[in-house]
């Protein structure tokens, strides 16, 4: 019988799959996977830390809609991995992380002092979705099968697959068919059950102001029309969750941007329906409670996610539905057309215009930052010319505390899935990544990245991966040689106990080892074979961008921000109120 590598089983698997891209950083324990993944047609996409494949994996996944690949090799590999695990699974993005490890024998219980090992499964199994280690060759089809289908069971997350490197570069006999995905894993959304589309028309129809609440759910389901019909057909405003911004475009009246907070929760005090879709109601949701939601008892919930274990998790649901979102508002679609004429779409619409005009006020309010043209500039005007500059349909990535922070604010989407952060997990560091890897999955479309100095610190070595890979990514690097958030933090919460500490706190200060030193950003960048420039006056900022993108390569922009000014954005106590438990229900 003819002999085949495991490694060239795993590779003919992913390809059935229609896997067309891997992130990671070759190396010798699985050689004749990615060898063998680029022979069949797959791209092979390297980055400088095993870190960044994690992130750009994710970033392609969402962006993509496809299943991100990222590799990594035993030991210093998995283990320089670890944090990117914990971020894409916390951020709910379809990755497969296939790891080597050591040869059998010698590990899985460790044979004591072997050589790049550690337990990978045991330390990757609590912060993943699901992590198994390959006992035999035999098993490679199954439970790589198994790995396919846990990918797309429930909510997205990272799935491990640990296989030892004699498997992976070792001969087996070429007698493993490979299967279509249909043969062993749910291809198709889950439908919701009609008589529950029913009900939920009914509610909907009766409320006398419903708020749609739309998650991450509906990107991963690709639901933006079918989203904004229903809710141009009901005449119902749209909030998100953080990680779900613009999936309802931003320029449209129906839109409440979650960086309008006092705005966001106003709607949902006054809801007297709530339809929650793909959103799990976590904490930066106040886990859907009074007083930022109104009472359960006021407010009857229809509650619609693809994973069974959210629906009435953290706020109980009149009406729990598992279903994908898209299958659940096609089917909800014309049965609420067929109750149009019941709804009180007038009285809807007279109460919506106060709120609207609240909105706008905020916005307005907040936009006459923008009239500060001192230098070094204030922080708003980077992601407000980001707007004016790249198109509507380029990728926004934002990182860090206070920059992301002030990015969001001024940031407008006006194309759904065209924005990158870490809402669940607060990274930083994430932001190059991800950049990377929205760069890979939309090679058509332009990608920046607002992101500030000490995040850019993390891994500021990718911007040649970027050169490399000719990802034409501009980073604007926000810099106030500060941690900003941290600052802020320990200046509030130090202010009223500063003479108990007389040491940590020399000469006044109400920061502990809150500043950094300085770091000319657009010179690194240079450095790496990027485009640089650097900024200070806020008339500059639009022609530099116009430059980084003529320049037609990775670009680094070191932006010089008020450090003062740096340390409150707008919204930011919200951001800091969010952390308590809320009162109510």
């Amino acid at each position: 019988m003819a002999m085949i590598t495991g490694g060239q089983l795993i590779a003919r698997m992913l390809r059935a799959e229609e896997v067309e891209v891997l992130f990671g950083i070759p190396d010798g324990t699985y050689l004749h996977l990615f060898v063998n993944a680029v022979e069949q047609g797959m791209r092979l996409v390297t980055p400088r830390h095993e870190t960044t494949a994690a992130h750009m994996a994710g970033a392609y996944a969402r962006m993509t809609g496809k299943l991100g690949v990222c590799i990594a090799s035993n030991g210093p590999g998995v283990a320089n991995l670890l944090p990117g695990v914990a971020v894409e699974n916390a951020e709910g993005n379809r990755v497969l992380l296939i790891t080597s490890s050591r040869r059998t024998g010698i590990t899985y219980p460790d044979r004591g002092g072997a050589y790049q090992y550690f337990d990978q499964v045991g330390a990757i199994r609590p912060m993943a979705k699901w992590s198994a280690a390959i006992p035999s060759v035999e098993r490679i089809p199954e439970l790589l099968r198994k790995a396919f289908r846990a990918c797309y069971q429930g909510r997205p997350g990272v799935v491990h697959l640990d296989i030892p490197e004699n498997f992976m570069n070792g001969e087996i006999e070429d007698r493993f068919p490979v299967l279509s995905p249909h043969q062993y894993r749910r291809t198709i959304p889950f439908s919701p059950d009609a008589h529950l589309v029913e009900r939920a028309a009914e509610l909907l129809t009766r409320a006398e102001f419903p708020v749609i609440h739309a998650g991450s759910g509906v990107i991963h389901a690709g639901a933006y029309e079918e989203l904004e019909a229903v809710a141009n057909l009901l005449t119902c405003p749209v909030t998100t969750s953080w990680s779900a911004r613009g999936v309802l475009r931003e320029d449209s009246p129906l839109a409440w941007p979650m960086v309008w907070m006092p705005q966001c929760i106003e709607l949902h005090t006054m809801a007297d329906t709530v339809l929650c879709l793909g959103a799990g109601l976590g904490e930066t949701d106040w886990w859907g409670k009074a007083p930022y939601w109104r009472r359960v008892a006021e407010q009857p919930m229809i509650q619609v996610d693809v994973d069974e274990t959210v629906l009435g998790r953290n706020r109980p649901a009149e009406i729990p539905v598992l279903s994908d979102a898209r299958a659940f508002l096609s089917a909800l679609l014309p049965e609420l057309e067929k109750r149009q004429e019941s709804m009180p779409l007038a009285a809807r619409k007279e109460r919506l215009a106060g709120l609207t005009a609240s909105r706008d006020q905020a916005r307005k309010d907040a936009f006459n930052v923008l009239s500060d043209m001192s230098s070094p500039m204030v922080t708003a005007h980077v992601s407000a010319a980001c707007r004016e500059v790249f198109d509507d349909a380029a990728v926004a990535v934002f990182d860090g505390g206070n920059a992301a922070v002030w990015a969001n604010t001024f940031h407008e989407i006006r194309v759904p899935n065209t924005q990158l952060g870490t809402w669940h997990f607060g990274h930083l560091g994430a932001g190059p990544g991800q950049a990377l890897g929205a760069a890979v999955a939309r090679p058509e479309s332009q990608v920046y990245c607002v992101i500030g100095d000490g995040a850019f610190g993390f891994h500021p070595q990718e911007i040649e991966t970027a050169v490399r890979h000719d990802l034409k990514v501009v980073f604007l690097v926000c810099c106030d040689k500060q941690w900003g958030m941290v600052k802020l933090t320990q200046m509030v919460g130090l202010g009223q106990i500063k003479d108990q500490f007389p040491k940590a706190l020399q000469e006044g200060a109400l920061h502990i080892n809150g500043d950094l030193g300085e770091i000319a950003w657009d010179a690194l960048g240079r450095a790496m074979g990027a485009h640089g420039e650097r900024v200070a006056d806020p008339q500059e900022l639009k022609p530099a961008i116009e430059r980084c993108l003529n320049a037609n390569r990775c670009s680094v922009i070191h932006v010089d921000v008020d450090p003062g000014k740096h340390l409150m954005p707008p919204g930011i106590l919200y951001f800091k109120e969010m952390h308590q438990e809320p009162a109510g229900e």
